[in-house]
C-alpha cells in the first residue's frame, strides 16, 4: 500500500472513531427513557475499532491514534517516517469526525455544546477526580491499550482475532476511565472535540496528549521484554 492509502485509511478510520464513539455520548448517553449510559457509550468506542480493524487493517494497521502509531514505533513494528503523517491524518481524521456530530447535535433546538465529550479533569471531571488522577488513569489504561495490541497483533498469536481483543479491550478501558476524564488514551480523539466544546477543553488538552503517547511509549518499550521474538 502506498502511503497515501494508509494515511486514507486512517482519516476515515478515526473519522469513525469519534464520529461514533463521542457521537454515542453527545446524542445517546443520556437520550429520555432510552439513554445508553456509560456501558453504551464504552460499548460504542470499542466497536468503532472492532469494525474499522476489520476494514482498514489490512491497509494501515488501523492505528487511529498517536499514541497507537507512537507505540508501534517504539516497539519495532511501524517505520519512523510514516509517523508525522500518520498522526496529521488521524487528528484530522478526528476534527472532521467531531465537526459532523456537531453539525448533527447543533440541529436540536435546545443544543448547548458545554463539554461535547471531552476529556478533562478537576472541575471538568465526570467524577471530580484530579489532574494527578487523570495523567496516571491515561498513562496506565494506554499502557494496557498497546499491550493488548501488540500481543494481539503478534505473528505468533492466533490469527484473526486481533480487531475482536483490541475492540473489547477499549470498551474495558472506558468502563474503567470515563468517570475519571472521559477517557481519552488517543490525542486525536480528545483534540476533535476539544476543538468544538467549551473554551476550558483546550486548555486541558495537554495532558491527552502527553499522558497517552507515554503510556503507548512504554508499552512499546516493555511488551518485547515480555515476549522476546527469537528471531
Amino acid at each position: 500500500m502506498t502511503i497515501g492509502n494508509k494515511v486514507a485509511a486512517e482519516f476515515f478510520g478515526t473519522f469513525w472513531l469519534v464520529f461514533g464513539g463521542c457521537g454515542s455520548a453527545v446524542l445517546a448517553a443520556a437520550f429520555p427513557d432510552v439513554g445508553i449510559g456509560l456501558l453504551g457509550v464504552s460499548l460504542a468506542f470499542g466497536l468503532t475499532v472492532l469494525t474499522m480493524a476489520y476494514t482498514i487493517g489490512h491497509v494501515s494497521g488501523c492505528h487511529l491514534n498517536p499514541a497507537v502509531s507512537v507505540g508501534l514505533l517504539v516497539g519495532k513494528r511501524f517505520p519512523a517516517k510514516e509517523l508525522v503523517p500518520y498522526v496529521i491524518a488521524q487528528v484530522l481524521g478526528g476534527i472532521a469526525g467531531a465537526a459532523v456530530l456537531y453539525f448533527i447535535a447543533s440541529g436540536k433546538a435546545d443544543f448547548v455544546a458545554g463539554g461535547f465529550a471531552s476529556n478533562g479533569f478537576g472541575a471538568h471531571s465526570p467524577g471530580g477526580y484530579s489532574m494527578a488522577a487523570a495523567l496516571v488513569a491515561e498513562v496506565t489504561l494506554t499502557f494496557m491499550f498497546l499491550l493488548i495490541i501488540l500481543g494481539s497483533t503478534d505473528r505468533r498469536a492466533p490469527a484473526g482475532f486481533a480487531p475482536i481483543a483490541i475492540g473489547l479491550g477499549l470498551t474495558l478501558i472506558h468502563l474503567i476511565g470515563i468517570p475519571v476524564d472521559n477517557l481519552s488514551v488517543n490525542p486525536a480523539r480528545s483534540t476533535g472535540t476539544a476543538i468544538f466544546a467549551e473554551p476550558w477543553a483546550l486548555t486541558q488538552l495537554w495532558a491527552f496528549w502527553v499522558a497517552p503517547i507515554i503510556g503507548g511509549a512504554l508499552a512499546g518499550a516493555v511488551y518485547p521484554l515480555i515476549a522476546p521474538d527469537p528471531e
